[in-house]
């Protein structure tokens, strides 16, 4: 037990009455520190794929039930103005897995059949044509491999979208253990993609589990290896495949094969139904915490990877998924640690998935990177209150043959390069729409947000990649 908390334990009930209020708070913020430093937590992360901000009950959702996701909420801080790493889904992992901006890697989109993927070869960029080829850089520390060295067990279940040849597989990447999905996509009952290729490992081997609901078997993999991780810090990954096209709603096993023609055909009733699946997965974790006796010290968060796409409640924010307007990339985040963050706050804290990573690392006891350092930051002290709400800076960008779109939040300003076709500026904290253009009336407030944000681009372009994924 730290210093601090054994103080606190010495104390007089009856000697509170007599301490100001901010002498009292400095006390429970350096418990809050020291309970940090002795008892490294466990660590649950929920990434949900291509999730609406409205679509959880604690964001306004009216249609859709999430009660164990918006547990999630009640029993800890719900962050306001949390961002993805990106539109889509491969960059906001790879930003997660490195706590680096992507970009530092050359991975600006998401792999499949739409990227426009080049490699070095000789000093020359060339197009890579097999498009389940690459991954993420095996010189690329990930943040399962930075807990291992801290002793964690660690476990991914759902899908990866970060390489599907078995050398990126995460049982490569620092995992004790991975079930899931390799690809961006696949049959939820058949576990193919749309082209025939099989996704669904169990490690590194294709498991054959034709007729079972993709979601179900990834909510019993994770309780599972919640049940028997208890005694050691464990951190526990699951990224989901739900909501993400194809549209197959859970019990229907007859559902035909996904097709490409058929990817997108769907309703916001199965969409309802798979989002509400996920959330029964939640209360699966939750009671496997609980039966363990372990909830109080446990970190539990839950994101996006990217706005919602079609069948998704974006409100109150504009468009949708691959765009870097506000609907495709502002994200929900609930974060619960009952032992250390205060209990149904919402903060305006600005985040980004990437500052997850710091954040888990230095919960963990660990120390951040000195040769790669992180672009994130470790958000618990400012959501206790141990310190203030630090202004941010955030950087997208797509480059695309067919989109091209960067844009920049500094503060509460938002700047949009929405193709070249004019600058637009926008207040967020009083148009959280993206209706009103301010440049007009702020061109300097534009001018300052585009040279950082050309500073930014110059910072990735310079880094040390050898492969281009737009």
């Amino acid at each position: 037990m730290g210093r601090g908390v054994r103080s606190l334990a010495k104390m007089k009930p009856q000697s509170f009455f007599f301490l100001p209020w901010f002498a009292i708070l400095g006390i429970a913020l350096l418990a809050s520190a020291a309970l940090r430093a002795a008892t490294p937590p466990n660590i649950v992360f929920i990434l949900v794929d291509d999730m609406g901000y409205g679509d959880l009950g604690c964001t306004g959702a009216e249609d859709i039930r999430t009660p164990h996701i918006d547990r999630i909420a009640a029993d800890g801080v719900q962050l306001t103005d949390f961002y993805a790493n990106a539109p889509v889904c491969t960059p906001t992992r790879a930003g997660f897995m490195t706590g680096r901006w992507q970009q530092r890697l050359g991975i600006e989109f998401a792999f499949g059949y739409q990227v426009e993927q080049k490699v070095l070869v000789n000093g020359q960029w060339v197009p890579e044509p097999d498009f389940h080829a690459l991954g993420l850089p095996l010189k690329a520390k990930t943040l399962a491999n930075y807990l291992k060295e801290l002793d964690y067990a660690t476990g991914a279940f759902g899908k990866w979208h970060l390489g599907y040849k078995d050398v990126y597989n995460p049982v490569n990447r620092g995992f004790d253990e991975y079930f899931g999905e390799l690809l961006g996509h696949a049959d939820y009952y058949k576990h193919s993609y749309y082209d025939g290729t099989y996704a669904l490992r169990d490690g590194l081997e294709p498991v054959k589990m034709e007729g079972r609901y993709f979601t179900d078997v990834v909510n019993e993999r994770a309780a599972n290896f919640v049940a028997k991780s208890a005694g050691k810090p464990f951190f526990l990954y699951v990224p989901h495949l739900a909501v993400h096209a194809p549209f197959q709603a859970p019990d229907a096993p007859e559902t035909p094969f996904v097709t490409k023609q058929s990817m997108l055909t769907g309703s916001r009733e199965i969409y309802k139904g798979m989002l509400e699946r996920v959330d029964a997965g939640v209360g699966m974790i939750y009671a496997e915490l609980e039966k363990a006796g372990i909830v109080e010290n446990t970190l539990f968060v839950l994101s996006s990877d990217n706005g919602g796409e079609r069948w998704a409640d974006n409100r109150p924010f504009f468009h949708h998924k691959a765009t870097l307007w506000e609907g495709g990339i502002r994200v929900p985040c609930l974060m619960s640690w009952p032992a250390v963050l205060p209990k149904g706050k919402k903060s305006a804290q600005a985040g980004i998935t990437m500052d997850l990573t710091a954040t888990f690392l230095k919960a963990a006891g660990g120390n951040l990177p000195e040769d790669r350092p992180f672009d994130g930051i470790d958000l618990i002290p400012h959501l206790t209150g141990e310190k203030p709400l630090v202004e941010r800076t955030f950087f997208w960008r797509m480059d695309r043959s067919n989109r091209k779109q960067k844009a920049i939040r500094h503060g509460k300003y938002k700047y949009v390069d929405d193709g070249g076709t004019m600058d637009l500026l926008f207040d967020l904290e009083a148009d959280p729409g993206e209706r009103v253009n301010l440049n007009y009336r702020h061109p300097e407030l534009s001018a300052d947000l585009k040279a950082k944000l050309k500073a930014w681009e110059a910072e990735m372009d310079s880094s040390d990649y050898d492969m281009q994924v737009r």
